[in-house]
């Protein structure tokens, strides 16, 4: 089956992939897992692993010659490849470790298309790079459509928080023009930027360093840029080497608006 994606789009590669992923996500929910300490209290379990070796069995098989930056495994090719794909098997491993089902399985090829798995909502959310669709069981590809209707915003909380004390994200909580236009929600996977771009959420805002290039955050950012998003660092500018943080809002109003909450907080 995997050597019948040889001849796909790249699209349909990243899809193959976390669809891949997430099989394997789905199969060993609920089960002990052994779990291996990356340290200051993160850790992978042998879902992410094997949840990894499945994506990386898809994209050898389609794109044998291109490289791929894991999660768990790092490095495997050339590393200033042309061709680089970005692999995070389990995005939100604490969550999933407890039995937590709010998690993500995200493959991107930089500067490419991506994909985002939902393993226990059975959507997949992808882009060639130029539109952003959703895949649900049993029905058809749906255009993704962002809205700020919801006046949702997810924060993550989790740390490092270099931009601090500048910028800190439970400041921006207690913010009170936040208060009175939105309604924050704090998660921990990078499921909540599809959210962003399918219209589910107004907007989503994190702390960090570049986040361009990172397993964790390029599939949801190549999904919400290619569905229209407004997509600019914590300070407002472009992400990338020298990008902090990431503010992702489903249209310009809306991160102007966040935009001046955190300037006031600066």
């Amino acid at each position: 089956m995997i050597d019948s994606y040889a001849s796909s789009d790249d699209a349909a590669v990243a899809m193959a992939g976390v669809r891949a992923g997430a099989d394997v996500v789905r199969a060993l929910y609920g089960q002990r897992l052994d779990r291996i300490d990356k340290g200051a209290g993160d850790f992978a379990t042998t879902a992410d692993v094997e949840a990894e070796r499945a994506i990386l069995g898809v994209i050898r098989a389609a794109r044998p010659d291109d490289a791929v930056l894991g999660e768990e495994g790092g490095q495997r090719g050339v590393v200033h490849a042309t061709r680089q794909w970005l692999v995070d098997p389990l995005c939100g491993t604490l969550n999933y470790a407890v039995g937590n089902m709010l998690v993500a399985v995200n493959v991107a090829l930089r500067e490419g298309a991506a994909a985002v798995a939902d393993p226990f909502g059975g959507e997949v959310y992808f882009t060639d790079g130029e539109a952003a669709r959703v895949r649900r069981d049993g029905a058809d590809d749906a255009l993704l459509t962002p809205t700020a209707a919801t006046r949702l915003v997810d924060v993550n909380l989790d740390p490092p928080f270099p931009s601090a004390p500048g910028f800190r994200a439970v400041d921006l909580l207690a913010h009170p023009e936040f208060v009175e236009s939105f309604r924050p929600r704090v998660v921990s996977t990078t499921l909540a930027l599809a959210w962003v771009a399918a219209g589910k959420r107004a907007a989503y805002i994190t702390d960090g360093g570049d986040l361009s290039r990172s397993v964790h955050f390029a599939a949801g950012i190549a999904l919400c840029r290619a569905a229209g998003c407004t997509v600019t660092g914590i300070d407002g500018g472009p992400i990338g080497e020298a990008g902090r943080g990431l503010v992702v809002a489903a249209d310009d109003e809306t991160h102007a608006l966040l935009m001046s909450m955190t300037r006031s907080r600066g």
